[in-house]
Parts: structure tokens; C-alpha cells; sequence
């Protein structure tokens, strides 16, 4: 898909695309279940959502995740996966390269902070709709396992146009 939305178009969101931020997301699934969040604060605040944050500088993505989990949450990822990259581009002008793990195994019990609500869902019962509005496209397929790559443009919290791939 080619769209356009005003004058961005996701041939801009390309290799020579520079974001605002780099960040990660991750979910954390045991068996049928994934431990998803309600944010706090910040970009998507009121939504759920993967733990997950902005790399700090001369942080590796997997630094990253670590870390953001221990502060989101009050749990120790011990496994996280790279499961592919999904690139936002909003309309303000602001935008986002993401980094998306998956884990099985953490250290600790999960804990509310000021950041975010640890929350359990069944896989088959994600709030999809409480959620940003490419989550239901790309989320299922990694959480079985599939990698993806994924560019989106967005005009505050509505999804203007997208393109994604995926791979085993």
C-alpha cells in the first residue's frame, strides 16, 4: 500500500527515515497469556500496551528493554526476543522507530508504578480496541512467533495509513 496522508507518504518512512526517538516495546507471554500494560503517562497515555520506553544514549535495544521493564513494571526480563521494528510517523511532525521483543521468563512479580498497570489477558482476549490502532495487525502474528516490519502513519491517535510484512 502507497497511501498518502496530507503530504507524508510511507515511501518517506524509508532507510534514510530519521526518527525523533528509538524505542522498544515487549510482551511477555506464558502459555496462553501476555502481560500487557495500561500507560500512565506519556506518548499513549490511557491505552494498553507493551512495557517499553526511548533508548537512552549508547543503549542497545535489548539494554533498553531490560531496563524499561524494571522501571514500568518492577520485573527482570531474563529472555527478550527481537521479533522486528515497527516506524511511526505522525502527522505533528513527531515520530518513533520501534524495537519489538517478545519474552517467556522474567525475575520478580509484576508491580504497579507511576508509569504503568501490569494487566494479564488469555492471547485471545486482548482489548485490541483500548489499544493503538495498528497493535491488532501486527501483534498476533508475533505473538505466534512471527517477526515483523511494519511503517505507519498517523494523525494523533488515528491510523492514517500502513504497510507491514512478516516473516518466520
Amino acid at each position: 500500500m502507497s497511501a498518502t496522508a496530507g503530504n507524508l507518504s510511507l515511501d518517506k518512512i524509508n532507510d534514510d527515515w530519521q526518527p525523533v526517538d528509538i524505542a522498544t516495546l515487549l510482551f511477555i507471554v506464558q502459555g496462553d497469556e501476555v502481560l500487557l500494560i495500561r500507560k500512565k503517562r506519556g506518548l499513549g497515555a490511557g491505552k494498553i500496551n507493551g512495557p517499553g520506553g526511548k533508548l537512552d544514549p549508547g543503549e542497545t535495544p535489548e539494554q533498553c528493554i531490560i531496563r524499561e521493564v524494571q522501571e514500568e513494571l518492577l520485573i527482570t526480563t531474563l529472555d527478550p526476543v527481537p521479533r522486528g521494528e515497527v516506524k511511526f510517523q505522525f502527522t505533528d511532525g513527531y515520530s518513533v522507530h520501534v524495537y519489538v521483543f517478545t519474552a517467556t521468563q522474567f525475575e520478580g512479580t509484576p508491580g504497579e508504578t507511576e508509569e504503568a498497570t501490569p494487566l494479564w489477558f488469555n492471547k485471545l482476549d486482548i482489548p485490541y480496541r483500548e489499544m493503538w490502532a495498528d497493535d491488532v495487525i501486527w501483534l498476533p502474528k508475533v505473538l505466534a512467533g512471527q517477526t515483523v516490519k511494519g511503517r505507519f502513519i498517523f494523525h494523533k491517535d488515528t491510523m492514517l495509513s500502513h504497510e507491514v510484512h512478516f516473516s518466520d
